[in-house]
């Protein structure tokens, strides 16, 4: 009986824990993370590419069911994400198309039913592939026809595809990779004020196919992950010097492992974000996230630095 107990109790912190451990907001970001990302609407010239280098730190609880036996769960992850983006002529209209590569490593920590439990891994986590198209208000323009343009109103789609190679082990309690595809779409709104201020809302959905081999073959089935997102930027030096307040809703994403039902996730996260040239086609982005609200899933403090080279771009 006492073998039977732990078996179950077992099981319910590998549910909980899984899904607490999809919601991480790493620098590279998981799908199923709320990525506060103000400007992702901006309108850049045809033919530029950026190279991207981003490191994060998060740190934090991980809350669960309170019918759940789990104590004092913390997590603390660093990660190192290589990324690049292109903006490209999508029909006359501006877009980009973009890869990210992300590298983990990380320790988890609990008490269940009073006993510790803790366990660390390190690898590649599942990458993505995105492609974003504006459909008004930012027209696709080359470097010389950009001098020329004034932001008033965008509005465009996002769609992302993470691919389940990230490093997985169905015999492991925690994976860096999902063992499933995830399909995220974004549409969002953009409108300047003036040229120092830049207001901007976003509403997404994040779907998951199932992992047919969690923790030795077991299914695991997710529903999916709603988000809004608002956004305000000032320009300090109209480019290239700018600041951003962001905030955002998550909610849904109710996971089932071996036909037991869990509690979706549901948070309200908000950053500050400040982007700063360094030296000509070279800038940093400073970011801090933390949690305000958080029912379920991962209340996390997250420090993040990103380096950008931008190159290219058709006269």
């Amino acid at each position: 009986m006492r073998a039977l107990v732990r078996q179950r109790i077992g099981r319910l912190f590998r549910a909980c824990l899984f899904s607490a451990a999809l919601s991480l907001p790493l620098a590279a970001g998981s799908v199923a993370a709320q990525e506060l990302e103000p400007r992702a609407l901006q309108n850049l010239p045809i033919g530029v590419s950026f190279a991207v280098l981003a490191s994060g730190y998060s740190r934090g609880n991980l809350l669960f069911d309170p019918t759940v036996p789990i104590e004092d769960a913390q997590a603390d992850v660093w990660s190192v994400a290589v990324g690049f983006m292109r903006a490209i002529n999508v029909f006359g209209l501006s877009g980009r198309i973009g890869a990210v590569v992300p590298f983990v490593t990380g320790q988890w920590a609990g008490t269940v039913a009073g006993i510790d439990t803790a366990t660390s891994r390190t690898g590649m986590a599942d990458p993505r592939i995105t492609l974003a198209v504006n459909f008004l208000g930012a027209p696709a323009l080359t470097l010389a026809e950009m001098r020329g343009y004034r932001q008033t109103t965008v509005a465009g789609l996002q769609f992302t595809v993470v691919l389940p190679i990230g490093q997985y082990y169905p015999e492991r309690l925690i994976n860096l990779g999902a063992n499933r595809w995830g399909f995220a779409s974004r549409l969002g709104i953009s409108h300047s004020i003036g040229r120092r201020w830049v207001v901007e809302a976003y509403a997404g959905a994040t779907f998951f196919t199932a992992n047919s081999d969690f923790y030795g073959g077991t299914r695991f089935t997710q529903d999916p992950f709603l988000e809004a997102q608002a956004h305000a930027v000032y320009a300090i030096r109209y480019p290239d010097i700018w600041v951003a307040a962001s905030v955002g809703y998550g909610w849904g994403a109710a996971s089932t492992v071996d036909s037991v039902p869990k509690d979706p996730l549901q948070n309200v996260r908000a950053s500050a974000m400040v982007r700063l040239p360094i030296a000509r086609q070279h800038a940093l982005k400073l970011v801090y996230i933390t949690g305000i609200t958080t029912k379920l899933g991962a209340d996390f403090d997250t420090f993040q630095v990103a380096y950008t080279y931008t190159f290219g771009g058709k006269r």
